[in-house]
């Protein structure tokens, strides 16, 4: 005689096949997704490969392209300065006609020097080749032979140095007096005296000033002197002349405070603008008492660099 399952049985089996059953669909799924998951990312890293290929031969043409401007001669000129290879951060491809020019005149200048000083112009004659100045109304505005900040322009935030500081209506930009403000008072303490003799000149002001030299001693040699109305550091309001109060401030480099201020003046954000050792850059002969405010991050970096012109400053950590 056959033996039937029972219900309850047939109906418990059935129920155990379909749990299976499921969990294999679900197991399936999960693998499913997750092999379409990986084509995906292989996929999109593979067009990102394939970009980034591209792009290298994008950059590869317009190198090729660069190369291709110059001349045989130029060529070998190159590979004598060899700018590439010693990746001199502030080269500029624009400029490779004039660093070549200029290293034929001065072979015995060294290859960062030679970029370098085209970059900062001197490559021209002074008064050529200028332009507006960069950064204006701010503490690194670059004012010299090659760049001018113009007939209308006047500094913002012009207030007056302490009394007890200046010999009379002397004003520079606030962070400016603040600053000297406080150099002077330090220098007092130690038994120095720093005093503000010359400051902000308008161009009216230095137009007048510059004229009636050039008028006495003739325009070549004002020039070395005086700047040109529109070029001068002094229509800023970050430019000041100093004495100690007891000589005129053109003796002020065989003072005391001279020495002092060599030694401090970077503490306060002040720079010596002009020197023997940078008047080829500057065009002005030494100037012991002129001192440009620039911040005492950048001041202190160049008196720890031993980088005697704000121009080389400038052009190596400031131009873009």
């Amino acid at each position: 005689m056959n033996k039937r399952k029972h219900p309850k049985r047939r109906r418990k089996h059935l129920g155990f096949i379909k749990l299976i059953l499921t969990i294999i669909f679900i197991i399936l799924l999960i693998y499913l997704f997750k092999l379409g998951a990986n084509t995906m990312f292989k996929k999109d890293d593979t067009n990102t490969k394939n970009d980034n290929n591209e792009q290298e031969v994008v950059n590869k043409k317009e190198e090729d392209k660069e190369e291709e401007k110059y001349t045989k001669e130029e060529k070998e000129q190159l590979e004598k300065l060899d700018y590439v290879n010693e990746k001199i951060d502030y080269f500029k491809w624009e400029n490779i006609d004039r660093y070549i020019k200029y290293k034929e005149k001065n072979p015995t200048i060294d290859n960062k020097k030679i970029v370098l000083y085209v970059n900062i112009g001197i490559d021209n004659n002074f008064y050529t080749n200028t332009d507006t100045s960069p950064d204006q109304h701010t503490n690194t505005v670059l004012v010299n032979k090659y760049y001018y900040v113009g007939e209308k322009y006047v500094p913002k935030n012009l207030v007056s140095i302490d009394s007890k500081y200046q010999s009379g209506g002397k004003k520079l930009t606030r962070e400016a007096v603040e600053a000297f403000n406080k150099m002077a008072s330090a220098a007092k303490e130690e038994g120095y005296t720093i005093r503000a003799v010359s400051t902000y000149r308008s161009y009216s002001y230095q137009n007048t000033l510059y004229n009636n030299y050039a008028n006495r001693d003739g325009y070549e040699n004002a020039d070395t002197y005086s700047a040109r109305p529109g070029y001068s550091e002094h229509q800023t309001g970050l430019a000041v002349d100093v004495d100690n109060a007891k000589i005129s401030y053109t003796s002020f480099g065989q003072t005391k405070e001279f020495a002092w201020m060599k030694e401090n003046a970077h503490k306060y954000g002040y720079i010596l603008r002009y020197t023997k050792e940078n008047e080829f850059i500057t065009g002005y002969m030494n100037e012991p008492w002129h001192y440009r405010y620039v911040g005492v991050e950048i001041a202190t970096k160049m008196k720890n660099e031993n980088i005697s012109s704000y121009e080389e400053y400038y052009f190596m950590y400031l131009d873009k």
